[in-house]
């Protein structure tokens, strides 16, 4: 991510490494702020381990088993009554799980976009970094 000045001062910049809950956090406020902000993410998808991998696509699975469970123990109590015998789609669940997934990491890309944050797939590294800052101590 390069920098020009382009004038005699330097624009403030903040460069997130990562996209999980924290840094899309950091990376938006930052960009709400008016920093030239950037986020990286090497997944390739933001919201971390929980929203692509562990939390919400189990919650999405589980969520469509209950359906299915209560389709076979719990909906004849309610009036409903289902001739011919209850099947799951194991291919359809995954296909709901991945559009529950893709709409979320979706949002939060809208959201970086919203707030003008550059968003890159991949990694970062620090190689050499200068702070200079004029300062007066009171």
């Amino acid at each position: 991510y390069h920098f020009s000045l382009g004038s005699k001062y330097l624009q403030p910049i903040f460069l997130n490494s990562g996209g999980g809950p924290g840094g899309y956090v950091a990376a938006i406020k930052a960009g709400q702020l008016g920093l030239k902000t950037a986020c990286v993410e090497m997944r390739g998808t933001l919201g971390g381990t929980c929203l692509n991998v562990g939390c919400i696509p189990s919650k999405a699975l589980l969520t469509s088993s209950h359906h299915y469970y209560d389709a076979k123990h719990h909906f004849a109590d309610h009036g409903i009554q289902i001739d011919g015998e209850i099947k799951m789609d194991i291919s359809k669940m995954l296909a709901t799980k991945a559009k529950t997934v893709q709409g979320l990491t979706g949002g939060i890309e809208h959201l970086l976009k919203k707030h003008k944050v550059d968003y890159y797939k991949g990694k970062v590294s620090f190689i050499y970094m200068t702070l200079r800052l004029p300062c007066s101590i009171r």
